[in-house]
């Protein structure tokens, strides 16, 4: 048996734009003492895996592999043709192993500090996956965030979960006391997970297992991927099966996915404010803000962003807009 850590790079991080595009995405932004989130992804599980697994697209592999041409280290790579969810490209994952190895699924755009405490949730993790439970992390949360899925929960046992609250239902959650942020982070046997999903999506499962059969060196075909049902892996799987077990995770965990977050790490880090609680993000040219408080100012090459820092969930709607009138800004 091994243990791999699955890295999935396929996303945009559309609420960090104009920051993060689909030509370079938020994981591999170097914002981090000179390093992306997708490096410190790696660094942070070669203590609790034996293998390595990256999952990404065929848009974003040379990203990836100039981030893994850093580590000398060895790696299984899947490229895919075109994004199908997290349900086929864990399904891929499983497939690319032997039944009985361990796999720690991990997002490459989070941002997780207290490494021991990392690693005694993964070791937690891995002796319930070795009981064939399917195991989900969930994190102690800080506040009433509206950007995060919940899962209520009695110790290890998952009660339900929950779908992006509006900031009263989030504060409710808060109030009482057994809601865990979802950090969609997994830790399953790959036949135990396969099992799952060809019980709930056989679909996905047939048309994801033909796709991996007539891959080549990892790299998917097209044609055969745009037959698999895009579907996540919480909705094919999480919410269904009776093998869930959830880790509750007292780690600094900060999935960096708003510039709500950034400026809260940002500010943790000595990045400058000025007295009304605005902040600057991407140029060293002097720039003041007249009677506005806790606002963001983006600056890029090509485009720039101003927001109000309560409203950082909405800049999805700019890219949204501009994805639809097909904007090269994206």
């Amino acid at each position: 048996m091994s243990v791999y850590n699955v890295i999935l790079s396929g996303g945009v991080g559309s609420r960090l734009w104009p920051l993060s595009r689909k030509s370079h995405p938020k994981q591999y932004l170097p914002l981090f003492d000179g390093k992306s989130l997708f490096e410190l992804t790696i660094e942070r599980n070669l203590c609790v895996a034996d293998k390595l697994m990256i999952i990404g697209n065929k848009e974003n592999d040379h990203l990836s592999q100039e981030a893994l041409d850093k580590f000398d280290i060895e790696y299984t790579k899947i490229v895919e043709a075109v994004p199908r969810n997290t349900a086929a490209a864990i399904a891929f994952a499983a497939l690319a192993v032997d039944d009985d190895d361990i796999l720690i699924v991990t997002p490459s755009d989070h941002l997780i500090e207290d490494k021991e405490v990392y690693k005694e949730a993964m070791q937690k993790a891995i002796e319930l996956a070795e009981n064939d439970y399917i195991v989900t992390f969930g994190v102690q949360p800080t506040r009433p965030e509206t950007g995060y899925g919940y899962i209520e929960h009695k110790g290890d046992k998952v009660l339900s979960f929950r779908e992006k609250p509006n900031h009263i239902t989030a504060q409710d959650f808060i109030e009482q006391g057994n809601f865990l942020w979802n950090s969609g982070m997994f830790c399953f046997k790959a036949k135990v997970l396969l099992k799952e999903l060809k019980k709930f999506e056989k679909e996905i499962y047939e048309t994801s297992k033909t796709a991996w059969k007539e891959s080549v060196n990892g790299e998917l075909d097209e044609i055969l991927s745009l037959q698999i049902p895009s579907n996540s892996i919480d909705y094919a799987v999480m919410e269904r099966s009776k093998k869930i077990k959830v880790v509750p995770a007292c780690f600094v965990w900060n999935d960096l996915g708003s510039f709500e977050s950034l400026y809260d790490y940002f500010q943790l880090n000595g990045h400058d404010i000025d007295r009304n609680g605005n902040m600057v993000i991407g140029t060293d040219v002097y720039t003041s803000f007249v009677g506005l408080q806790n606002c963001i100012f983006v600056n890029t090459p090509t485009a720039n962003l101003i927001l109000q820092k309560e409203y950082s969930q909405e800049v999805k709607n700019i890219y949204t807009h501009l994805e639809k009138n097909n904007s090269p800004l994206i």
